[in-house]
């Protein structure tokens, strides 16, 4: 096992989510590299840190608000004919097949689609009206599917599959309101450092064309107790220009635990936007690096 794929799986580690084999191959990987065991231990405290942070209650237009988006997502399944992509997803999800064998199926069939879309657009230069709405209708499905593949793993209790669930964003052409709020929220309540960095990350470009998702990542400041995320979502308010952040990063520096480093970037970011200076290029964090506030301590190796 490579340093890279350690890392990669530190976190289902911790929470006992690796099988028997992969749990006994990453600890002995841990036993020869000191490396790996210096990032366990790092991603050891963020685990404890995290702990002890208060779970929110849910708002109270939550339950109305779900079963409203229920009601209109069953009249929608009803009027479709059951011939159309929706009314085929909708007995694909009927069938009792395990998770993993659902997820490649997907993955299958959305590899033989792109095939054939490549098949046919390369042996045709001019495609007629009627065969070209028909490639225009089949990505516009092939988009859906994605945002359903999205929306089943983004709530995965694994922090692998979660990741894996944003990384498709990148897929998406015009995420749906539905995917925004559900990365909004991640980036919100999601217990995984890395998970929150790497939906802020793919919610820059999105937060660039929609006002919306810019106001939900400045509503977002108030809600982040991670030092790496703060940083970030610092970062990204002085790329976007965005004023209206001042008021709760200020709200912010109030806190009596707020990490110094981060405390110093949150004070250059209320300066740069209320001077109106240009934004220097900036992007968050990448979810695969980890960086831990304050300074590390240098704890003994504990198995887990």
């Amino acid at each position: 096992m490579n340093c890279e794929r350690t890392k990669e799986q530190l976190v289902d580690y911790l929470s006992k989510q690796l099988t028997e084999t992969a749990h006994a191959d990453l600890a002995a990987h841990l036993v020869e590299c000191a490396s790996c065991r210096q990032e366990l231990q790092a991603t050891q405290r963020l685990w404890q840190i995290l702990g002890k942070v208060p779970v929110p209650a849910p708002g109270p237009r939550l339950r109305p608000e779900f079963y409203a988006m229920l009601a209109s997502f069953k009249a929608e399944a009803e009027a479709a004919p059951d011939y159309s992509l929706r009314g085929l997803r909708q007995w694909w999800s009927g069938l009792r097949i395990a998770q993993p064998a659902r997820r490649l199926a997907y993955s299958l069939g959305l590899l033989g689609v792109g095939a054939l879309g490549g098949y046919w657009l390369s042996g045709q230069r001019q495609v007629p009206a009627a065969d070209q709405q028909q490639i225009t209708a089949l990505a516009t499905q092939v988009g859906e599917m994605r945002q359903v593949l999205l929306l089943s793993l983004i709530d995965n209790p694994s922090a692998t599959e979660r990741l894996r669930a944003v990384s498709y964003t990148k897929e998406l052409n015009d995420p749906n309101s539905r995917v925004v709020s559900a990365l909004l929220s991640t980036l919100n309540n999601d217990p995984n450092v890395n998970v929150r960095l790497a939906t802020l990350e793919a919610l820059v470009p999105l937060a660039q064309e929609d006002a919306t998702v810019r106001l939900g990542l400045v509503h977002s400041l108030p809600k982040q107790q991670s030092p790496l995320v703060q940083s970030a979502l610092a970062d990204v308010m002085v790329q976007l220009q965005e004023r209206r952040s001042v008021k709760p990063l200020r709200e912010l520096l109030k806190q009596a635990d707020l990490d110094e480093t981060v405390k110093d970037k949150i004070e250059q970011t209320i300066q740069t936007l209320s001077n109106g200076r240009p934004a220097a290029p900036s992007t968050p964090p990448r979810h695969d690096q980890t960086h831990v506030y304050p300074k590390p301590e240098h704890a003994p190796f504990a198995a887990v």
